[in-house]
């Protein structure tokens, strides 16, 4: 987990993992979000279920990482960039990711529910994707900003 990481950066194994991860996310969700621009809706069910659970233990293998690494206080110090701005930028990115995890979780959730009791597609498409969207924005904000933290630690 902390052995020296694979994208060429001072980053340990588990902090490149997760970047990787992170930085694809947007492009599955919006692969999944395809299918139900074609109508298999079934399929685009499936897909954000299994990416947004994916994205769980994700998050939880980076959390395990960070705190058995120091935390954010132990990477921060080999960055050239000043302590205010890394930890701004953190705060950023935790309350973008945070927000759009929930958002995310509760979209998944009860739009399953929704689509086991046939109202959607239906009555609560409108409202789905307005919501879909919103988190899709969130997913790209959080990568955005999660690949901004890892190479202002890591990189310059």
């Amino acid at each position: 987990m902390f052995k020296p990481g694979f994208l060429g950066t001072r980053a340990p194994f588990f902090m490149d993992s997760v970047t990787l991860i992170v930085a694809l996310l947007p492009f599955l969700v919006a692969i999944a979000t395809l299918f139900a621009h074609r109508a298999s809706y079934k399929m685009h069910a499936l897909l954000q279920t299994i990416i947004f659970l994916f994205s769980l233990l994700v998050v939880g293998y980076f959390e395990y990482g960070v705190r058995l690494g120091r935390g954010f206080s132990h990477f921060a110090p080999s960055s050239n960039l000043s302590p205010t701005l890394l930890k701004s930028l953190l705060i950023v990115h935790i309350t973008i990711a945070t927000l759009t995890l929930l958002f995310w979780g509760w979209i998944v959730f009860f739009s399953l529910i929704q689509y086991k009791k046939k109202r959607l597609p239906g009555l609560g498409f409108a409202k789905h994707k307005t919501w879909g969207k919103r988190v899709f924005f969130g997913i790209t904000l959080t990568t955005i900003s999660g690949i901004a933290l890892y190479l202002t630690l890591f990189l310059l």
